[in-house]
């Protein structure tokens, strides 16, 4: 999982987005508070996107940043565990090594080609389109151990599979990134990890099968991000921008119509400087509905479900899609993964850092998964790995934790060292923190809400 509202905070048309600023005349003889109540449901529908967008711009398009992959149509695979010094996302995941990739899919698919691996080897391929939608899924649980060769191809493809490739695997948009995770079992697992990594594959279509390639998508004209007035007025210049790229899906002709009352239309330019007061005001005022409307949504947020998956999956619910970006972007659907969590220990009161609490699961109580469960710390609100002196950063079911003599299993969080430190969660010394409970491959009892996470207890 992995943005915050007024904290951290598109793809481009295919050549430069041209035209002067074109409004609707009906724009500008609309009520205020009809435009005010398009702009709160435009930005919680944008919301996702430029968070995602975000990610994008420093992983696919800007050289110097740190999270820079080397740009489209390639891997980079973080071989080491995430640490306190990684912000590419917000609540990383300090279990799984990363590999990213960013696809464009405008002129040929690409071929994804994955290894066979062992019986106790985890690893997961999540393919996310512009929408930020788990479109579709490569790994030991969607698509079983043995090696493959999966197709995956833009909203528009009409091409012949070729007959090696496994499975077509379509996206609804023309940009869509990969993003891999690979099972540590301990910290003397990464060599395996990375020799695997290394036989995580793309090639393009053409490569693949020895033909011609074909003719080069023209250049994009992409946007800077600003992230301190992205999610301002010129969130909808962005989401232009991004929407150019992402034809409509039938179920929002009429979403996308309601929008281009306030200027929202794929590849238009826009700028909210030249709107009249009372119209810039009006879309104000609606970004902080849409802001305020995220917000208690997030507060009223207890699990994932509902919050990640396909389009189909979260039955047209735009405001779920925008908390699971704020919670954990890039979370995974509940068929391949299940998070839950807590802020708050037994009493009601926010988790804090000096303080000293325990979470203990009760024998035959711990986390029901098929593949294996972990507890991260996070800093609140970065939402970020804390540095500590052991630098640990979770506990997992891979690690040699002590049972409790009826056979259940507690956890200790606290900022010093228990006696026994098999089972020790190092917490901050001081701040607002929270734990996220991981479980890859839940089973029936978890995705049907039976089993629950237990209260963090305050010692």
């Amino acid at each position: 999982m992995n943005s915050i509202v007024s904290r951290r905070q598109v793809l481009g048309c295919m050549g430069v987005l041209g035209g002067s600023l074109m409004l609707p005349r009906w724009l500008l003889a609309a009520g205020s508070d009809d435009l005010r109540a398009i702009a709160q449901q435009a930005w919680v529908y944008a919301y996702p996107m430029l968070m995602h967008y975000q990610t994008l711009e420093k992983q696919a398009l800007n050289p110097t940043a740190p999270e820079y992959v080397g740009g489209f149509n390639r891997f980079r695979h973080y071989s080491e565990l995430f640490t306190p010094s990684n912000r590419d996302i917000v609540t990383p995941n300090n279990d799984t090594p990363y590999s990213w990739a960013w696809l464009d899919l405008r002129s040929e698919p690409q071929v994804l080609s994955v290894p066979a691996v062992d019986a106790d080897r985890y690893y997961v391929h999540q393919l996310v389109d512009q929408y930020a939608h788990n479109f579709a899924y490569v790994g030991v649980l969607s698509t079983g151990r043995e090696a493959g060769d999966y197709l995956i191809v833009g909203p528009h493809w009409q091409g012949q599979t070729p007959a090696a490739i496994k499975a077509v695997l379509r996206s609804e948009t023309e940009i869509v990134m990969v993003l891999g995770r690979t099972g540590l079992k301990n910290a003397d697992d990464l060599p395996a990890v990375r020799a695997l990594q290394q036989q995580y594959r793309l090639r393009s279509l053409h490569e693949y099968t020895g033909s011609a390639p074909p003719v080069a998508a023209p250049v994009i004209a992409w946007q800077p991000w600003d992230s301190k007035t992205g999610l301002g007025p010129g969130f909808i210049s962005a989401l232009n921008l991004i929407l150019s790229l992402c034809p409509t899906h039938p179920s929002e002709q009429g979403l996308r119509a309601r929008f281009a009352r306030i200027g929202i239309v794929p590849g238009q330019a826009f700028d909210a400087a030249t709107l009249p007061t009372d119209v810039r005001q009006a879309l104000i005022a609606g970004i902080q509905d849409g802001q305020a409307q995220l917000q208690t949504a997030i507060s009223q947020t207890r699990s994932t479900l509902g919050l990640f998956g396909t389009r189909e999956a979260l039955h047209g619910s735009y405001l779920n899609r925008a908390v699971a970006a704020n919670l954990g972007i890039y979370g995974n659907s509940v068929e391949e993964a299940f998070y839950t969590g807590s802020r708050q220990d037994d009493q009601g009161q926010p988790l804090q850092g000096g303080r000293r609490y325990r979470l203990r699961f009760a024998p035959g109580q711990l986390p029901p998964a098929s593949e294996f469960w972990s507890l991260t710390l996070y800093d609140l609100p970065d939402r970020q790995l804390v540095a500590n002196t052991i630098d640990r950063y979770c506990l997992s079911s891979r690690d040699h934790l002590q049972r409790d003599a009826d056979g259940g299993l507690t956890l200790n969080l606290q900022p010093s060292a228990p006696s026994s430190s098999s089972n020790w969660l190092p917490t901050p010394a001081q701040g607002a923190f929270t734990v996220i409970l991981r479980l890859y491959g839940p089973k029936q009892e978890v995705i049907e809400q039976r089993w629950r996470m237990p209260v963090v207890e305050q010692v």
